[in-house]
């Protein structure tokens, strides 16, 4: 609870509650961040799941990726501002503590599947294969855990 009341107390904290803007603006970049990130992981999932096997991985991996990790990084930066403004309130939620077990299984997941996948600069990136078993299930769960990950961020400002 200390280390809450820091962060509330801090002068960052202190300007997002009480700015017009900031709230808003980080809200906003935090959104954008999330749909940078599931935009990209959700057709990078499903193409590890055997779809669009006319186009190879490695193609969709060049692109999607950075543009997920952009995605995750603006969020994670917009997103503790907006934590710290209202911390004691986040950490009381069980939605919170929710989506932030569902992030880290996601990140934890992302984990996985590049241990499974074949090393980079295999003939697999290039060829129009089905991904090994282990990868389509890795797959199907990041996909539960990115949209779990969303509702339940989505539901903490109802609940």
């Amino acid at each position: 609870m200390e280390l809450l009341n820091l962060l509330e107390s801090s002068g960052l904290a202190t300007h997002m509650r009480l700015s017009t803007w900031s709230y808003p603006l980080f809200n906003a970049g935090h959104l954008l961040g999330v749909c940078l990130l599931i935009g990209s992981i959700l057709p990078m999932d499903l193409r590890l799941m055997g779809c669009w096997r006319s186009i190879p991985l490695l193609q969709l991996w060049r692109v999607l990726i950075p543009v997920a990790a952009s995605g995750l990084g603006l969020a994670v930066l917009c997103g503790f501002p907006l934590f710290i403004a209202r911390a004691s309130d986040y950490a009381a939620s069980p939605l919170f503590w929710g989506k932030m077990i569902l992030l880290l299984s996601a990140l934890f997941n992302i984990v996985i599947v590049r241990a499974i996948l074949p090393r980079p600069g295999s003939s697999f990136w290039l060829s129009h294969e089905t991904p090994p078993t282990g990868a389509r299930i890795c797959a199907t769960l990041s996909i539960v855990f990115w949209l779990g990950t969303l509702l339940a961020g989505r539901l903490i400002g109802y609940f």
